[in-house]
């Protein structure tokens, strides 16, 4: 991008991970467009939701002589509204909007509330889409100013490590909520331990049997319901060697994923989540869910798909990626080369298409 076509842009969104949240693109995507000599300014980092709102509005109001482009990161279920109400404000003041389509639910809220999103997408100067799962949902709905923009990795900065022979070391990174369904995993390892019993004997002799595959499942992730307490009472009622580490900052887990073999992804609501595509970018053979754009990101030659909710299939695929090295180095590397696609030198110029 040339630094004489850059525009000064407010960036709507949910920057908390200095408040123990995830990182979420307005820190990711914000960044890389100031590296590209944008002038931005970030709205909000309030934890509390009223807060967060009312800060937007604020930042819209207090910015509107200002900016030339209003950018929003738009959920599908209470954050919705936040990007409602800031694009109504928006639209009073002459200000042009880009709706950043992030929900996994957001063909739901199309069916749901057909006047509403008329109102905030089709009055958006473009609606990002981060996913063809979600640039199909909004045509079928009837809308046309849309543009497919992937979510994006600055791939320099993941450390490829190439799995084959796995242990069964399983790394889950997202936040404890119920629409990810935390327990799926734990309900998986539970079962995992039956074909591996010498793991829980492990966790005891740890220094005496290193010989053995080490049984374990590390939950990376901030606790954003009670879900988190579900799942603690689930380890202990049986005995699961699981750790619950909380959220970390990016830089931190993606260190700490050097140490596991396979990434699971349990979610039941889901677009394309960055999380995932970090996975692949470190090597790690990826099973997980086909909800919502997962389908549309990764094909089964890299990552195992397997259904929403289901034990069975995805203790099935997790067990094959042990048994078969061949099978894990395939995803592992080729897991690698489909992120390589979305790496920020690439990507950024799509964006420079939208904001010139």
């Amino acid at each position: 991008m040339q630094k004489k076509q850059r525009k000064n842009l407010l960036y709507l969104g949910n920057k908390l991970s200095n408040k123990g949240r995830s990182v979420t693109s307005i820190e990711t995507l914000g960044i890389l467009l100031l590296k590209e000599g944008y002038e931005l300014k970030f709205s909000s980092s309030r934890k509390n939701q009223l807060l967060r709102l009312v800060d937007m509005l604020w930042s819209v109001y207090v910015n509107k002589k200002d900016i030339d482009i209003l950018i929003i990161d738009t959920y599908s279920t209470t954050a919705f509204w936040y990007a409602y109400l800031c694009a109504k404000l928006a639209k009073i003041y002459k200000l042009s909007y880009i709706p950043i389509l992030r929900g996994g639910d957001l063909p739901k809220r199309l069916q749901n509330n057909p006047k509403l999103c008329r109102q905030l997408f089709g009055n958006a100067l473009v609606n990002i889409a981060p996913s063809n799962y979600l640039l199909e949902a909004f045509q079928e709905a009837g809308f046309t100013n849309l543009k497919y923009i992937p979510n994006t990795l600055e791939i320099k900065k993941y450390q490829f490590r190439q799995r084959e022979k796995l242990q069964l070391k399983l790394l889950y990174v997202r936040s404890f909520a119920h629409i990810y369904n935390p327990m799926l995993a734990l309900q998986v390892l539970k079962e995992l331990l039956k074909s591996y019993p010498e793991a829980t004997l492990l966790q005891v002799l740890k220094e005496l049997l290193k010989s053995y595959p080490e049984a374990t499942l590390s939950m990376v992730g901030p606790f954003k319901d009670d879900s988190i307490h579900q799942c603690k009472a689930y380890a202990k009622e049986h005995q699961l060697p699981v750790k619950f580490t909380g959220g970390m900052q990016k830089e931190e887990w993606l260190a700490y994923a050097q140490d596991f073999d396979l990434f699971i992804n349990t979610t039941n609501v889901d677009n394309t989540p960055v999380s995932v595509m970090e996975a692949m970018a470190l090597g790690l053979p990826v099973v997980t869910t086909n909800v919502g754009g997962i389908p549309y990101l990764i094909q089964e030659n890299e990552a195992m798909l397997v259904p929403p909710n289901d034990v069975e299939t995805m203790l099935k695929a997790i067990k094959s990626l042990l048994k078969k090295s061949s099978l894990a180095a395939e995803l592992s590397s080729k897991g690698r080369k489909k992120v390589e696609a979305f790496d920020w030198e690439q990507v950024k110029h799509k964006w420079e298409e939208v904001l010139r």
